[in-house]
């Protein structure tokens, strides 16, 4: 089974690299760079491991990364900052853009000290919004489970601090539609398949263990 799991994790690596101009002369030149993780590699353990951490940020995401900086030299976004891109863009900029926007924000929501609830202004409109912390939780990962295929399932605020849960396919992110995302799951496989196989229920329920909430509200 593990094997197996490796295989499509790697499988999976290759395929998003879809741009077959990327070479040693783009990397040097690079605009964006593979987000620096704020703790270690096993520090997440057991809620996520420390092989799925390495193959999801040293493999995945660096792919992305490498993808975006090969694909947009020459073009209107050769000197646009992230978010921009991704309201702008579409193909394969949008899609490689999109996921280093939604890894970013996912690796650094991460804390081994994590857990507990928000305080604050995000507590009061997550109450306002769900009536509890809990009821939150609960419609989060409903949303996480009940995505069809591959995608993100965020949090995210309006201009007003109105909080909303939505589900992007694929590489979506929530700024498209004019929101502040503040919380993205990754509901990928490659995200938890090594810990949790198909049980991606468990794997969304397991990750509040690990939240860094002073980031989180920080966002909001």
């Amino acid at each position: 089974m593990i094997a197996l799991c490796l295989s499509l994790l790697l499988l999976n690596t290759t395929v998003v690299n879809d741009n077959p101009n990327i070479n040693d002369k783009n990397e040097k030149k690079m605009k964006f760079e593979l987000v620096t993780l704020p703790y270690a590699t096993d520090a997440l353990e057991p809620v996520i491991g420390k092989q799925t951490v390495e193959l999801h940020h040293g493999k995945h995401l660096l792919t992305y990364v490498n993808n975006l900086n090969g694909l947009i030299p020459g073009t209107k976004f050769e000197n646009a900052d992230l978010e921009t891109i991704v309201k702008e863009s579409d193909g394969a900029i949008f899609n490689n853009a999109g996921q280093v926007l939604n890894h970013n924000i996912y690796f650094t929501s991460f804390s081994p000290k994590g857990g507990g609830e928000p305080t604050g202004k995000l507590a009061e409109a997550i109450k306002k919004e769900f009536g509890s912390f809990e009821n939150f939780k609960k419609e989060f990962v409903a949303a996480g489970v009940g995505l069809f295929g591959s995608g993100w399932v965020w949090l995210s605020k309006d201009k007003e601090g109105k909080l909303f849960i939505t589900k992007e396919q694929n590489a979506g992110n929530p700024v498209t539609k004019g929101l502040t995302p503040i919380l993205g799951f990754d509901v990928w496989e490659h995200s938890y398949y090594l810990d949790y196989q198909n049980r991606r229920g468990d794997h969304l329920n397991e990750l509040w263990k690990i939240i860094d909430w002073n980031v989180v509200g920080s966002r909001y």
